[in-house]
């Protein structure tokens, strides 16, 4: 393993660094954005990075979609959130809380989290309410042009169609993650090609036969729906060249090459517990020799008995770092820092992020095929 050398960062394509697809005309200049996310920083971090690639990482507003939360509505999660807060407005009058109510429905800021180590530049997230975003766009038409939309996630889903309906001359919406049905109420849906081609085998053993015709595309992808080989992200060369020069301190003069493991945590679709923890472990044991330093990483879903682990089996080899949690989140000066990356198969988000550092060489832990270590060239 050898350290990348990144190229330079490529110039920007006018003044004020917006691409050239948004500068056709005094009428389609795209000069402000708004993100809608669902609190997930995962979904959150698709939106805020394609606002980011088109030169608008500084002039956009984040809302935000939130489920009730506590009680009866774990049971909820399932429904629609537009329905699921309507039987939680009716849940609570029936039990008396008719205030609470109506003061937790009044619009809010509320501290804005940092994602992935790296504030997305705002102090603050509004409340998500269509009629308050349709009445901005239309507003600020004439003098600001079209407002660019960008949501993600299932639950931003109905707020997104709203806003094109109302507001379809005012407004250019952009749906990330394939929204399933109706994808003609976007502008652009943009989703990674595993989300719109039909369900794998695998998926298909966990999705009831007369559902799936419901869920999976029946026809190719038209002009206004793009495939994407992986999820979108913050990274870019700027990015990591600028988090480089802030980590510098930190890592310099760590010992190289410099490994980084990111363990993430089962999903549905991506099960997994002891055995993964054994079988990384005995898998990083085994190629340490080859390594100045490992660095790993836990994520918030990472169990417990996953962590301990690992911790158990490399905590105490001197080649080996495991954060721990506290301080400055270092996921971005890894990114920045690594020679080469261990993934878990579990988050597409990490994997893409480990691809577009430009490393030559990243491993993907196979959950699948049960195999070690599969060496993946970029």
């Amino acid at each position: 393993m050898r350290r990348i050398q990144l190229p330079e960062p490529p110039s920007p394509t006018s003044r004020s660094g917006t691409p050239d697809i948004f500068e056709s005309g005094v009428h389609t200049f795209v000069r402000r954005a708004i993100v809608i996310g669902n609190g997930f920083a995962a979904s959150e971090n698709q939106s805020v990075g394609l606002v980011r690639a088109l030169g608008l990482s500084d002039k956009h507003v984040l809302y935000r979609i939130t489920r009730p939360k506590g009680g009866i509505n774990e049971w909820l999660q399932w429904l629609p959130v537009s329905l699921h807060k309507k039987i939680d407005y009716i849940v609570r009058m029936i039990c008396g809380y008719s205030q609470l109510m109506l003061k937790s429905q009044e619009k809010k800021l509320v501290p804005l989290p940092s994602e992935n180590g790296v504030g997305a530049g705002l102090l603050a997230v509004l409340e998500a309410d269509v009629k308050e975003i349709v009445s901005f766009a239309r507003e600020t038409y004439e003098k600001e042009g079209p407002l660019l939309v960008v949501a993600c996630g299932r639950d931003t889903i109905s707020t997104a169609s709203s806003i094109k309906r109302l507001a379809s001359e005012n407004a250019f919406v952009v749906q990330i993650q394939n929204p399933r049905l109706h994808l003609n109420r976007f502008d652009m849906v943009i989703t990674p090609k595993h989300d719109y081609y039909p369900l794998t085998p695998e998926g298909q053993k966990q999705v009831p036969w007369f559902l799936r015709s419901w869920i999976t595309p029946r026809d190719p992808p038209d002009c206004h729906v793009v495939l994407t080989m992986g999820a979108l992200h913050q990274i870019d060369f700027s990015s990591i060249r600028s988090v480089a020069a802030s980590w510098h301190d930190e890592f310099a003069h760590v010992p190289r090459p410099l490994l980084v493991v990111n363990i993430g945590g089962p999903t549905r679709n991506c099960r997994y517990g002891v055995d993964l923890a054994k079988q990384l472990a005995a898998s990083l044991l085994s190629v340490l020799a080859s390594c100045g330093s490992v660095r790993i990483s836990f994520s918030e879903r990472t169990p417990q008995k996953v962590s301990n682990i690992i911790v158990k089996e490399l905590g105490s080899n001197p080649k080996v770092y495991i954060w721990d949690g506290q301080g400055h989140n270092r996921h971005m000066g890894h990114l920045a820092w690594a020679d080469a990356f261990v993934v878990t198969a579990d988050s597409v988000s990490m994997i893409s992020e480990a691809c577009s550092t430009g490393l030559f060489m990243f491993w993907e832990l196979s959950i699948a095929n049960g195999s070690s270590l599969n060496s993946t060239n970029h």
